[in-house]
């Protein structure tokens, strides 16, 4: 699969000879140590890179019109911290930073004998990792861990009724276990070196969750989504309605709403951050800078995810791989078995065939934990575990597209054949290895929301 990058028309190409050597050199270098093939073309500003493993160690930047392409080599990632949650902040602050952060275990149940914590004073960093006596990443079974002592929670949300309902969900000791697991690193630096901010984190996480449990969005199959004409106009925000008001009743009212699983997601994330800071925090300040936020572009559906998140798709641009998410952000190279509740993940369809089906291109999915992922639709007693999520991706291309109606298309598949699927699509699989989640609002710096960026 090649990867290209193309120097933006705004710039003369002629004039730009030694960005150009600077990039091609900088691939050049790392084709040399790899299994990478280089070919570029200076007349039309073009380089071409194929690679075995996509995508890993890369970086684009667009810096003064131009693509600049960077790999990440593993001397780089040697130097830095791995695994957990890694704070970067000031020396002085290290000691009354770590004591909050300990209490703040200490109140979800997580004591000093399930953690190690780190302090490395050259480089500024307090970490926290989990004591996995197995020394692996998953996420998936840590309900199943009896030395963990855990179990769900209890959490009212409003209702379409007078009365609030409850909702059995996902623990908030459960979501920081998951943060601390090897696997991957949630870090916090600047403003975000406090407490708070990690309490925000994993309140966002839960309350996404929460939101996610017993939907029953109807599905489009094909067809044209359906919205609450009342709030919405085929998916566009009427004049004079409050963005939070209008995501708001799609949970309350899902049955006026049918919606495929992108939309749902994106409504899901949205509601669970909204919903976070103007109900449980009562930070009215912070949800209207969010709601504010994603209206700067008028459609506050689009490009809350950063577009490298669609780097497979084949209309993607390099330009709209470059931009920012305006709610969320992109963490790359996760551990296939590592999920943190309220993460959205997803699960791509490889089948080039049914791909071209609309609404089975992929899966989009949120994770929430007890080893489950979200079901929009109810097709599946309202969650499916990782392997029949991996199950459900992969039937598409037998034509199996309701396990009743298709049951005779299903290709049963063997133990290691399931665990095959959740590799990343260059090496057979079908789960890609990025996860996306909010920003910690109020703390960390935002990127400018890019105005004229829609996924393709």
């Amino acid at each position: 699969m090649f990867l290209g990058i193309k120097i933006h028309p705004s710039q003369p190409q002629s004039d730009e000879p030694n960005t150009v050597h600077v990039v091609t050199q900088r691939v050049q270098d790392h084709a040399e140590n790899s299994t990478c093939d280089l070919s570029y073309s200076v007349a039309h500003g073009e380089i071409k890179m194929s690679c075995k493993q996509l995508w890993r160690g890369l970086s684009l930047a667009f810096v003064q019109g131009i693509f600049v392409m960077a790999f990440h080599g593993a001397s780089d990632a040697a130097s830095e911290p791995q695994g957990g949650l890694v704070f970067n902040c000031p020396a002085d602050n290290s000691p009354t930073l770590a004591d909050a952060l300990k209490s703040y275990f200490q109140s979800l149940g997580v004591g000093e004998d399930i953690y190690s914590q780190t302090v490395d004073e050259g480089n500024g960093t307090l970490q926290f990792t989990l004591r996995d006596r197995s020394g692996g990443t998953d996420t998936l079974s840590l309900i199943h861990r009896l030395d963990y002592d855990l179990k769900e929670a209890l959490i009212e949300l409003p209702s379409s009724e007078k009365m609030p309902r409850t909702v059995v969900t996902v623990s908030q000791k459960e979501i920081l276990l998951a943060l601390l697991q090897h696997g991957r690193t949630t870090r916090f630096n600047g403003k975000s070196c406090n407490a708070q901010a990690l309490k925000d984190v994993i309140g966002v996480r839960q309350n996404t969750v929460a939101w996610s449990e017993s939907l029953k969005f109807m599905w489009p199959n094909g067809d044209y989504a359906r919205w609450n004409s009342q709030y919405w106009h085929h998916g566009n925000l009427k004049t004079h309605v409050s963005l939070h008001v209008a995501v708001s009743d799609v949970f309350m009212h899902p049955q006026k709403y049918s919606i495929g699983c992108y939309t749902a997601t994106k409504l899901v994330i949205i509601q669970g951050v909204l919903d976070y800071y103007r109900r449980i925090k009562h930070d009215v300040v912070t949800a209207q800078a969010i709601e504010a936020r994603l209206m700067q572009d008028g459609e506050p559906l689009l490009n809350i995810e950063p577009g490298a998140a669609w780097y497979f798709e084949q209309s993607a641009s390099l330009e709209g791989q470059a931009s920012a998410g305006k709610l969320v952000f992109l963490e790359q190279d996760v551990a296939a078995d590592n999920f943190v509740p309220g993460d959205w993940t997803y699960f791509l369809n490889t089948d080039p065939v049914t791909y071209q089906k609309t609404g089975y291109e992929g899966s989009n999915a949120i994770y929430l934990g007890r080893g489950k992922f979200d079901d929009y639709y109810n097709d599946n007693n309202h969650s499916y575990t990782y392997q029949e999520k991996l199950l459900e991706v992969y039937q598409w291309r037998h034509n199996v597209f309701s396990k009743e109606r298709d049951v005779a298309n299903i290709h049963p598949l063997t133990a290691a054949e399931i665990r095959a699927l959740g590799q990343t699509p260059e090496n057979g699989g079908l789960q890609l290895n990025l996860r996306m989640t909010p920003y910690a609002f109020g703390f960390a710096e935002l990127p400018p929301v890019q105005m004229s960026l829609t996924r393709p």
